[in-house]
């Protein structure tokens, strides 16, 4: 057989004919394989940042790290809010909507209707990312996960807890689902509490599983913790005792503060109606309010002591001078000024007139003293101004002040009308009388040392006035409703007249029962208001519905935190007055 010419097979015309195609297909076959070897060192040095980098984007993930809000807590360290772990349960419903056979066993244990869960799947079909459900308890969360369902994710979350319930709901307030103070203290020191989330880097694959998890980029910085200068142990027993107080006599509403008179510490705050703030699906918007320091009225009788004090400030009184209110009337133009309880033979000295609560020889008192006297006094002990405790929503008040006084301005301020103030203010203006005259800045957080006092009003006038209070409550015909068994107790009660929404009278048969005082006696350590709103049945008057509401509260204060008594003699059960006698009306 004749071999093959491979000579002819590559050349078919002997070799000779169009030898530079040859040429140019091997010249093809080097420039390729030169365009495979830079393309090869191109994606392996040149672009190698610029590759890596587009792979990361479709595998490496930032998952963020949830840092827990700081707690709060109450003087004495116990919680009054704290952030628990939970888990968010979320869905890719372009993945989801593909396995409907799926549906029901995780609508199940999501704890959501079949039907409403595949609504609104099949209305959210084009997004990428639902919530299914927030904050699951940790095993709730774990149960939805292990069915493995795809396109359903989860992310470790925080929630709010607060241990204390509606106890303190008022003042320590609430955060939203993104762990966002909304009210209260959550809502003032929002950026103390808040932490700083971290942030890891996982490997996911194109489904978004988790693969590896690489490394942290940045640790969670947990909030800083807060603690308040209420006691935990007084807000409950001020809030049982105004919740009882309400029930009793049917009022609207009702508030308490309680301060510590050296320090100028709220050791208690209670408003009712309150709300739970672990459970808020049914609340009400008026139960979230903190009347404390939101809602103002006039003081009524409780302003006499400071109108009292401008007068000795004077010089030209002492508390035995004495003043004619015969016939328990006073006519000013065409306003009449009323006394409840009228005097025998028509003469108080000025502790009869606290004693006796009355407006006629208040009034008197006020027209020698001078409309801008009681505006000094007033505005000295805080009426009128914010109390610096940086509540959202404090209200300051109104505290009028005339280019002109004429005597119905000066006598109504001076048995408290005309005035608004917050039971905060009135509280706080107690104090400083309990406190010989020097005001101290008040304080919703715990303090470590004495804050420095300012001198508002003299020394022995505050004494004097201290005296004065103390034989209302203990005195013949006095607030006997407030004493408190083993210590002496000085006050003050008050029943004011509510006005009318949208116009300048007053609501027929609606008043406020109110009572301010301290204790003990003799080197007084708390200050204590108390509010009682609309009393319905029962009785109105300021020493018969809020006096009794001071005074258990006084008393098992005093004892929880081991003040001395200052009144051995009668450590026996005091013998209240019948709810006939005019005692304490205020």
């Amino acid at each position: 057989m004749k071999k093959p010419d491979w000579k002819s097979f590559i050349h078919p015309n002997n070799g000779s004919l169009h030898p530079w195609r040859f040429r140019i297909v091997i010249g093809m076959l080097a420039l390729c394989s030169l365009a495979v070897c830079w393309r090869i060192v191109e994606l392996h040095v040149l672009d190698e940042g610029f590759l890596k980098n587009q792979g990361d984007k479709r595998s490496v993930r930032h998952v963020p790290i949830p840092a827990h809000r700081g707690q709060i807590t109450d003087r004495n360290g116990e919680p009054l809010a704290v952030s628990t772990p939970v888990l968010t349960i979320w869905a890719n419903p372009t993945q989801l909507i593909k396995h409907p056979d799926r549906w029901p066993e995780l609508a199940r244990e999501l704890g959501t209707d079949l039907a409403t869960f595949s609504e609104r799947l099949k209305a959210n079909a084009d997004k990428e990312f639902i919530y299914l459900r927030r904050r699951m308890v940790p095993a709730d969360g774990e149960a939805v996960m292990a069915l493995r369902v795809p396109g359903v994710y989860s992310i470790e979350e925080y929630r709010r807890f607060y241990p204390a319930g509606e106890v303190a709901a008022h003042l320590v307030g609430f955060t939203n689902v993104d762990e966002k103070g909304q009210e209260g203290i959550e809502l003032a020191y929002d950026h103390w509490l808040e932490g700083v989330p971290g942030k890891r880097q996982v490997l996911q694959d194109r489904r978004g599983r988790l693969i590896k998890d690489v490394q942290v980029v940045s640790n969670a910085r947990p909030g800083n913790d807060l603690a308040l200068s209420i006691d935990l142990r007084l807000q409950y027993l001020a809030h049982r005792q105004l919740r009882e107080a309400l029930q009793e006599f049917e009022a609207r509403a009702g508030s308490i503060v309680m301060i510590d008179v050296r320090t100028g510490e709220v050791l208690a705050m209670a408003n009712h109606p309150s709300y739970n703030p672990n459970n808020r699906a049914n609340l009400q918007p008026d139960a979230m309010r903190n009347r404390a320091l939101i809602d103002v009225f006039e003081p009524g009788s409780t302003v006499k002591p400071i109108s009292m004090s401008a007068a000795l400030a004077t010089g030209r009184w002492s508390p035995r001078d004495q003043v004619n209110v015969y016939p328990g009337t006073l006519q000013i133009g065409r306003y009449t000024i009323r006394d409840v309880s009228r005097a025998p033979g028509g003469v108080l000295d000025l502790t009869g007139i606290l004693l006796k609560s009355s407006n006629v020889g208040m009034s008197k008192v006020a027209f020698d003293v001078g409309g801008p006297a009681l505006y000094e006094t007033m505005h000295a002990v805080g009426f009128g101004q914010y109390t610096g405790l940086g509540f959202p929503g404090e209200r300051v008040g109104n505290l009028p002040s005339f280019r002109e006084w004429r005597q119905a301005e000066t006598a109504a301020l001076s048995y408290g009308y005309g005035l608004s103030v917050t039971t905060v203010q009135l509280a706080q203006a107690y104090a400083i009388l309990a406190n010989n005259g020097r005001k101290v800045p008040m304080s919703l957080l715990r303090l470590n040392e004495q804050p420095a006092a300012q001198q508002v009003m003299p020394e022995q006038v505050a004494r004097t006035i201290q005296g004065m209070l103390q034989e209302v409550v203990e005195g013949t015909g006095g607030t006997h409703r407030a004493r408190v068994p083993g210590y002496h107790v000085g006050g003050k009660s008050g029943t004011a007249r509510k006005t009318a929404s949208g116009s300048r009278g007053y609501q027929q048969d609606a008043y406020r029962s109110l009572f301010a005082g301290f204790a003990p006696g003799s080197n007084p350590r708390l200050a204590i208001a108390v509010v009682i709103d609309e009393p319905s049945k029962g009785g109105y008057y300021g020493g018969l519905v809020a006096a009794p509401v001071f005074s258990g509260l006084m008393s098992n204060a005093l004892r929880l935190l081991n003040i001395t008594p200052d009144n051995l003699n009668e450590l026996q059960q005091v013998e209240l007055p019948s709810p006939e006698r005019p005692e304490g009306r205020g």
